[in-house]
């Protein structure tokens, strides 16, 4: 593994700027805690807010109980947090995807296809992980992002990731 990340390392080094996106969709960037690029960022937290959204409106029809008012919370705040993404990259010529990501699309296929505990226990564990990475894209934009106003916007929009992450680890207790 180690080996791995630093040829990773190494051809990020070698290769900038083609690399700074594979770095980021291969988790190289996140594991060697470099901030993604304004563009991998907008890209990473748009496709990130689509799945929660898409994901949590198939989860507040399939559960009940607090798995639903979770899956509520999260349409109604990623719902917010796309808008707010929207204005921003709006503002600073920052394209957005149309579609989530492949990643993404995977978790959702896969989720699609579950009902019962199946379902709940697949949509809760996706949900930490899905909250772990964003808290990681947010963090490291938010330190070493280079566009001002997004990367305000990341460090105020991480709270609300931390805690997102926290209600999702705590869903199946």
């Amino acid at each position: 593994m180690n080996r791995i990340i630093f040829v990773a390392a190494c051809s990020l080094l070698a290769f900038p700027v083609a690399a700074e996106t594979l770095g980021e969709k291969t988790g190289v960037n996140e594991t060697l805690g470099i901030a993604p690029t304004t563009h991998d960022f907008v890209q990473e937290a748009a496709s990130s807010d689509m799945y929660e959204i898409q994901s949590s409106k198939l989860a507040a029809d399939k559960l009940n109980g607090p798995g639903k008012a979770f899956a509520e919370e999260m349409i109604k705040d990623h719902t917010k947090t796309s808008d707010q993404l929207a204005t921003q990259a709006k503002a600073e010529n920052v394209p957005l995807p149309t579609t989530m990501g492949s990643a993404q699309k995977k978790l959702m296929d896969r989720l699609q296809g579950l009902n019962g505990d199946d379902f709940r226990k697949r949509y809760f564990d996706d949900q930490v992980s899905a909250h772990k990475d964003a808290v990681s894209l947010f963090e490291r934009y938010g330190k070493g992002g280079d566009n001002i106003q997004l990367k305000t916007w990341a460090g105020q929009t991480l709270p609300t990731l931390r805690h997102h992450l926290e209600m999702a680890q705590n869903l199946d207790k």
